[in-house]
């Protein structure tokens, strides 16, 4: 297969741990006969560094062309200011809309290898293996907003379309695995999630019957993702509430440096990055984890590319090098903790 891919390293350790990720998509290529063609972009911050907007106009040109776009991390110290007009985030919401690229799966899984790097029970992470649909261009996020000296308003809307494309989503993918879909909203309060909850109900009843559905208020699924978090399959959810679960989520594999993403939309071009953030006070110092990079460059292969195989065979890559015990330092490692290219070394030698 030839493939066009946009590399946005972006800032902070983003630079590091994507280039762990394209060592490893070039074994992938060479082991496969695939023919990657990797163009690097700058974004966020580094975009801003040369004078540029957070989401240049070639940068953006250059993901529309692309068969998959490779993220790596946004942000910087310097304009983290929240009253400053311009601001490196802007750039990934740009993308987002621009895009169209509505959905954001999230994967959870807790490798057995590594229980202990996470903070909860090793009785409550068997068989944890959750799928985070978090619904990523409506909501509070994009909603009209106001502010005067003493009082300010985020709007939150959400059309019966944009829900009823994040139900079919979840629904269909639910079906690949155990076939339980779980919708979280806050519909004993909020006119947007009894709108989420009646629309969500009467997709999966009359398209997806062998689906089992099951709604749950917010702060209760906040509540059953650290006491039962084996019971999840799908989770489908809106903007702001997928945002806040899935980081809470990240700790049941013990880091945020296990969890991948994949953005995507109607077609087959999608965003795929790591769910933390630049990390200004690790950038290069070679220690950051990229495993979740890694993996999301398997996401990559897998809904972009439809190269499951290959997907497959890349996450093993990533598990045989934790059960070897190649950690870095947010996962406790037992010895001395791994460096980024070493980590990425010991996928590599799997492949």
């Amino acid at each position: 297969m030839k493939a066009r891919i946009a590399l946005l390293a972006g800032d902070g350790i983003g630079p590091e741990v994507t280039a762990e990720a394209v060592r490893c998509l070039r074994a992938i290529e060479t082991r496969y006969g695939h023919n990657f063609e990797i163009d690097a972009a700058p974004v966020g911050a580094a975009a801003m560094d040369l004078g540029l907007e957070p989401l240049p106009s070639p940068t953006l040109a250059a993901c529309q062309h692309a068969d998959a776009i490779l993220f790596g991390a946004i942000g910087a110290l310097k304009y983290s200011d929240p009253n400053l007009k311009v601001r490196p985030e802007q750039a990934i919401l740009g993308l987002r809309r621009e895009l169209g690229l509505y959905a954001n799966l999230r994967p959870v899984v807790c490798y057995p290898s590594i229980v202990d790097a996470s903070p909860l029970k090793p009785e409550l992470l068997t068989d944890v293996d959750i799928l985070v649909i978090r619904e990523l261009t409506g909501g509070i996020y994009f909603g009209a907003k106001t502010r005067t000296v003493d009082s300010a308003s985020d709007l939150c809307v959400y059309s019966a379309h944009e829900i009823e494309r994040i139900a079919r989503l979840g629904a269909r993918l639910a079906r690949t695995r155990r076939s339980r879909l779980t919708s979280v909203d806050k519909a004993n309060v909020l006119e947007t999630s009894r709108l989420w909850r009646e629309i969500t109900t009467r997709i999966v009843a009359t398209e997806f019957p062998d689906v089992i559905l099951d709604h749950m208020y917010i702060d209760a699924a906040a509540m059953h993702l650290l006491r039962r978090p084996s019971d999840f399959d799908v989770v489908i959810t809106e903007n702001m509430f997928g945002d806040i679960l899935t980081d809470e989520a990240s700790m049941l594999p013990g880091s945020l440096g296990l969890c991948p993403s994949a953005s995507l939309g109607d077609g087959r071009l999608g965003l795929y990055e790591p769910i933390h953030g630049s990390a200004p006070d690790i950038a290069g110092r070679g220690i950051a984890n990229p495993y979740a990079t890694i993996l999301s460059a398997a996401l990559l292969l897998r809904y972009s590319l439809q190269l499951e195989q290959e997907a497959a065979f890349l996450e093993r890559g990533v598990i045989q090098a934790l059960e070897a015990g190649v950690r870095t330092a947010d996962l406790r490692p037992k010895t001395s903790a791994a460096s980024t290219q070493q980590a990425g070394n010991a996928v590599l030698a799997y492949l």
